[in-house]
């Protein structure tokens, strides 16, 4: 029996499944039917099918599926690939996923201040591919009045949490009301990662900086830091194929599609990023992402650069709705056989960057230029990753006094974690 049997006859069951008394009265009745023309035999029948799509009974029911919509708020300050990859688990246990910003004044008050304004929050979780809708000045805490808005409003049917606490100032679960309600679901938090954690990792850049140029202005007195960063610079995360591909749109251009290419460190991931890659997709089909390598990276801005390694740079960059694919350690130069064998239309580059040249080095643009395929993109936001860390900088005191109390709190979830089954 061929697919399109299967198709017309599933009336059948239906009818068995739905109404078997009535079912079988009306098999019994064919049948004698079907006697009597075979004795009879000028009497014509109607074939069944057609006979009992007269019913309306018998008419496939086409009950359209609900779709389950979920709730994941946070702060999202510093957006990372953790930050991404909980979305992405979100967006798994449902069909909508509905994302709630906090805003400025209760991360504030709750946690510190934060190094990224609303605006720039916004843009960086309107920008992940998962994500559906955004409320903008979520509460932090989950208060009986906003659950009431989220389930009649929104019609939100699970709020949704990673496995390490939320906890308010007060020591209360922040999600407390959620879970007593039966509307509280959990996902794995990706290890290796988190905003605090990338804090200490610009603060120790700075100092690692300023250890390099005391070493060198007393060279003489022997200064063994020099070239050696320390711990709070260094990255746990553990890259693994199954997150590339869990990140991954897992499809290639169509046959005639227009490609763009746009190559970069992308550090610190930012919404200055983000509207780049959306106005460089907007030029074509396909937009293509180069990231450079840590080696290349350091040589152009330094060895406290960059502050996410390659991997860490590729998933956040891999998370963005306008990014279709991207080479994992890009080369600096785009040659010919580079444009050839990834067959690239036009390659971009923002007017806002950092520093991008070696000395003395030729332009890595040369080639796309001579061949008329390079266009320069106005950046629509003036975002760097060092204006970025200027703004810790600038703050130092506030920061370093936040991290040491989030510091406390990410050991004591590491001494107490066990095993969460997730992705």
């Amino acid at each position: 029996m061929g697919p399109m049997d299967y198709e017309s006859n599933s009336w059948i069951w239906d009818g068995v499944c739905y109404y078997p008394h009535l079912f079988g009265g009306l098999m019994l009745t064919a049948a004698l039917l079907g006697f009597s023309t075979s004795y009879f035999s000028g009497i014509g029948v109607p074939s069944l099918p057609f006979f009992w799509s007269d019913f309306g009974i018998f008419q496939k029911r086409k009950s359209e599926k609900k779709r389950i919509r979920v709730y994941m708020d946070g702060c999202f300050d510093l957006m990372h690939f953790g930050h991404a990859n909980a979305l992405r688990q979100a967006k798994a246990l449902g069909d909508e996923l509905v994302v709630g910003v906090v805003s400025d004044e209760e991360i504030i008050v709750n946690k510190g201040p934060p190094v990224l304004p609303m605006e720039e929050r916004l843009a960086l979780v309107s920008g992940l591919k998962w994500v559906d809708e955004v409320i903008s000045n979520a509460p932090y805490a989950i208060t009986e009045q906003f659950m009431n808005r989220l389930f009649n409003e929104h019609k939100i049917d699970y709020i949704i949490h990673g496995d390490d606490p939320c906890l308010l100032p007060d020591g209360t679960d922040a999600y407390a009301l959620a879970k007593k309600a039966g509307r509280f679901k959990q996902i794995k938090r990706t290890e290796g990662v988190s905003s605090t954690d990338i804090v200490g990792r610009i603060l120790s850049s700075i100092n690692d900086a300023m250890d390099s140029e005391d070493h060198n202005a007393t060279s003489m007195n022997g200064d063994s830091k020099k070239g050696s960063p320390s711990h709070g610079a260094l990255s746990h995360f553990l890259p693994t194929s199954q997150r590339i591909v869990q990140f991954s749109n897992g499809r290639g251009p169509g046959q005639n599609a227009r490609i763009v290419y746009i190559d970069g460190a992308f550090d610190l991931f930012h919404a200055g990023h983000i509207e780049i890659f959306k106005s460089a997709r907007q030029l074509g089909d396909f937009l293509l992402v180069g990231i450079h390598n840590d080696q290349t990276v350091s040589k152009l801005r330094g060895k406290q650069f960059p502050i996410m390694h390659l991997h860490e740079r590729s998933l956040s960059v891999l998370g963005c709705r306008y990014v279709d694919e991207v080479i994992i350690g890009a080369p600096w130069e785009i040659t010919k056989d580079m444009i050839t064998t990834f067959n690239i239309s036009l390659v971009v580059h923002g007017t806002v960057a950092e520093n991008n040249s070696f000395a003395g080095d030729s332009d890595p643009y040369a080639v796309p230029k001579s061949i008329g395929i390079f266009k320069l993109l106005e950046s629509p936001k003036n975002i760097t990753t060092t204006s970025i860390a200027k703004r810790i900088v600038a703050n130092h005191d506030a920061f370093k006094k936040r991290n040491a109390k989030k510091v406390e709190s990410e050991k004591k979830y590491y001494a107490e974690k066990k095993y969460i089954c997730g992705e």
